[in-house]
């Protein structure tokens, strides 16, 4: 069998085990780079050398963290909380009314992070701890908000060429299909290409909401989202408003959330809402609370890294090659089952394309798939994985911002009800865009 299969099935085996993401990533890689061909020191100095491609994501979140903790701490998410708290009490037509209202605000946020104001999971931190105590109030099942979050984080860059989709459509996708082959193609396809893929996100999205997630479900209350009626000062909520629309107002000028989170994060120390003399807890604190997905991201660098220096991909996509022969629907099938499983290794579908697009261009060309297939094919191979990769920040995020009570579990609450949602959706849709386009 392929290493990168087996090393893929490790991690994921490893981590729905509930053995630690990050060691399960390190285990994989090992046996992965093992069964690849490489010896144990090239395994090592594979998985060492990608490292530093996580450290500035790593990085960037950390300081996101901090800045989280300082909103935290001028009492603007309590003060929007409250608010919402405050209506629970009405009658039940009017809950629903709200639980809906609530899920619809949520979906706004994940979808606007990556086109309106491109900040991606830095919203998490901020909006979704604040909202838990409603959350539970109204007995919303959380596995229904990480699907919500996570359709929000992946759809948009499927489908629209702005913010993080002009990356993924126009700088990569595009980019990448022209560079591999002969096909004319030009940006105007992109979207005819990818909606067919992007109506199996929602069908899933659907099914989440309407399906499996719509029963209640109880979760205990706790100090991380009870209510707080000490008086707040208005003057610090207003340092908070003007701290979030400096920090987007960097990050939208230079493309640099570490630059970002810095800018905000002064605000408040000048602002005096954290006094300079705990400025270096609140600091600290914030990053602990995002050191998790920090040392996810940089171990998911070292396991990409190890699996690109097997070489191994190019002999599991040859293999299916040669198993499907020159039938274009299971060359279709093969393909989209080659994308998923190298992005659920690596977690992140803007890398996979790169790696994949060497070989999948000339074969889907030479088994006659137009090139709006092509585009189709090669985009939702690539975005396969994103949602339901335990290494993905589309999954870290909500597991972020839902579990900070401790009543969230990465894998089983926002894995496996994101892959179940939207993987195996998106491998059917993404079938049916190569056969009918």
């Amino acid at each position: 069998m392929n290493a990168i299969v087996i090393a893929v099935i490790i991690m994921l085996g490893l981590s729905l085990a509930r053995f630690n993401v990050v060691a399960s990533l390190c285990v994989g890689a090992l046996i992965g780079g093992l069964l690849g061909g490489l010896d144990l020191q090239q395994t090592i100095d594979a998985f060492s050398g990608g490292l530093g491609g996580g450290a500035t994501v790593a990085l960037s979140y950390a300081l996101l963290g901090a800045f989280a903790v300082c909103i935290e701490v001028s009492g603007l998410p309590k003060v929007l909380s409250g608010r919402l708290i405050a209506g629970l009490h009405a009658e039940s037509a009017a809950l629903g009314r709200l639980k809906w209202a609530l899920i619809g605000s949520v979906a706004l946020a994940a979808v606007f992070s990556q086109n309106l104001i491109p900040v991606h999971i830095a919203f998490i931190p901020i909006l979704i701890p604040p909202l838990l105590g409603a959350f539970n109030r109204l007995n919303m099942d959380r596995r229904l908000v990480a699907c919500v979050l996570t359709f929000g984080l992946v759809t948009p860059y499927m489908l629209l060429p702005i913010g993080f989709g002009a990356i993924y459509l126009n700088d990569i996708l595009l980019a990448n299909v022209a560079s591999n082959g002969d096909v004319a193609i030009e940006a105007s396809m992109l979207f005819k290409a990818m909606a067919i893929p992007a109506l199996g996100m929602l069908l899933g999205l659907l099914m989440a909401m309407l399906v499996s997630y719509r029963r209640p479900r109880q979760y205990q209350s706790s100090d991380t989202v009870s209510d707080n009626t000490k008086q707040i000062p208005a003057s610090h909520v207003w340092v908070a408003l003007l701290a979030i629309v400096v920090a987007f107002v960097v990050q939208l000028w230079s493309g640099a959330i570490i630059l970002a989170a810095l800018a905000g994060y002064f605000v408040f120390v000048a602002g005096g809402v954290v006094r300079w003399y705990e400025a270096n807890s609140v600091f600290t604190n914030g990053m602990k609370m995002m050191a998790q997905i920090g040392f996810v991201m940089i171990a998911a660098a070292g396991f990409a890294a190890v699996m690109k220096a097997t070489g191994q991909v190019d002999t599991l996509v040859a293999s299916a090659a040669e198993w499907i022969g020159g039938n274009k629907s299971l060359a279709a099938a093969a393909m989209l089952l080659v994308g998923l499983l190298v992005t659920m290794g690596i977690g992140s579908s803007f890398s996979t394309i790169p790696i994949i697009a060497t070989v999948f261009v000339p074969l889907a060309i030479q088994l006659g798939f137009s090139p709006l297939a092509t585009l189709a094919l090669v985009g939702t191979a690539g975005a396969l994985g994103d949602a339901g990769s335990p290494a993905s920040d589309s999954t870290l995020g909500p597991s972020m911002g839902l579990g900070v009570d401790g009543q969230h579990d990465h894998m089983w609450d926002s894995v496996v009800p994101t892959f179940l949602h939207y993987n195996l959706p998106l491998l059917v849709f993404g079938w049916l865009a190569a056969m009918v386009l």
